[in-house]
């Protein structure tokens, strides 16, 4: 049976590849405009295929496919979660970030910036440590306080989300911009999980003009929508939190294409 990471492994085997330092150093992009799109997988070797003949793939070592983890944290009342739901200016996420093939770990806070940019600072965090905000509480009350985050001294963080997906990310020296594209992504909440299938998750992150695949996606009807992988995703698995701003995403693209994770889990 033919799985979403090989329908993916085909198209990026094509591209030119670039290393990790020169794709930060032309596309770092800690501020950001960001769109996001839910492709089938099997529409995106049409659109990798599509891209500017000059489009380089991320290559470490001979991969060009990445496992990466997430675990999100919110406060005991998901005061996260719910400025986001009501589309709060000054909302943020606090996350850590692992890229699980290299064993590197960081802690990252995203907050808003103008003009609905997104801002990502971020530190080194302990591998062992990924599921506490443990020794960077520092870093993350003066992050938030910096970026206007009111009471971020006497927020306490708890582990609320985790994701998981493999992900190919696309340099577009055109506007040095980046694609991504997440397959196999899953969420779990500590009680339940939720696998997507046969739906990539494609963002572009570029600056403040759009880039050649945004310009691609739309031309093939593709229109970004409102999804987070924290906020849609905990969504998902807990029905009772209020997520208006999410529901088309859920009752269109997400709920229909989504299967229960394994019983093993469910029950372990």
């Amino acid at each position: 049976m033919t799985t979403d990471v090989d329908l993916l492994e085909s198209p990026v085997a094509g591209l030119v590849p670039v290393g990790l330092d020169e794709l930060v150093e032309r596309a770092g992009l800690l501020t950001r405009v960001d769109r996001k799109y839910l492709v089938p997988v099997a529409d995106v070797h049409a659109l990798l295929r599509r891209l500017p003949p000059d489009s380089q793939v991320l290559e470490i070592g001979s991969r060009r496919l990445f496992d990466y983890e997430s675990v999100y944290f919110d406060t005991p009342d998901l005061l996260a979660y719910h400025l986001a739901a009501r589309r709060r200016r000054r909302r943020f996420k606090v996350r850590t970030r692992t890229y699980v093939d290299s064993a590197q770990c960081w802690i990252e806070v995203k907050t808003r910036g103008a003009r609905g940019t997104t801002v990502k600072d971020r530190v080194p965090h302990l591998l062992d440590d990924r599921g506490t905000v443990g020794g960077a509480l520092p870093f993350v009350t003066a992050t938030l306080a910096a970026h206007g985050i009111p009471g971020a001294a006497e927020m306490r963080w708890v582990p609320t989300l985790v994701t998981r997906y493999r992900r190919a990310t696309v340099l577009l020296p055109d506007t040095d911009s980046r694609l991504t594209v997440d397959v196999d992504l899953t969420w779990r909440d500590g009680h339940e999980a939720l696998a997507l299938d046969r739906l990539a998750v494609v963002e572009t992150k570029t600056g403040s003009t759009a880039s050649a695949a945004d310009r691609l996606l739309w031309a093939h009807g593709h229109r970004p929508l409102r999804i987070s992988k924290y906020a849609t995703g905990l969504a998902a698995l807990q029905p009772t939190l209020p997520a208006t701003r999410w529901q088309r995403t859920l009752r269109r693209h997400l709920l229909p294409h989504s299967v229960a994770a394994v019983e093993a889990y469910a029950h372990g």
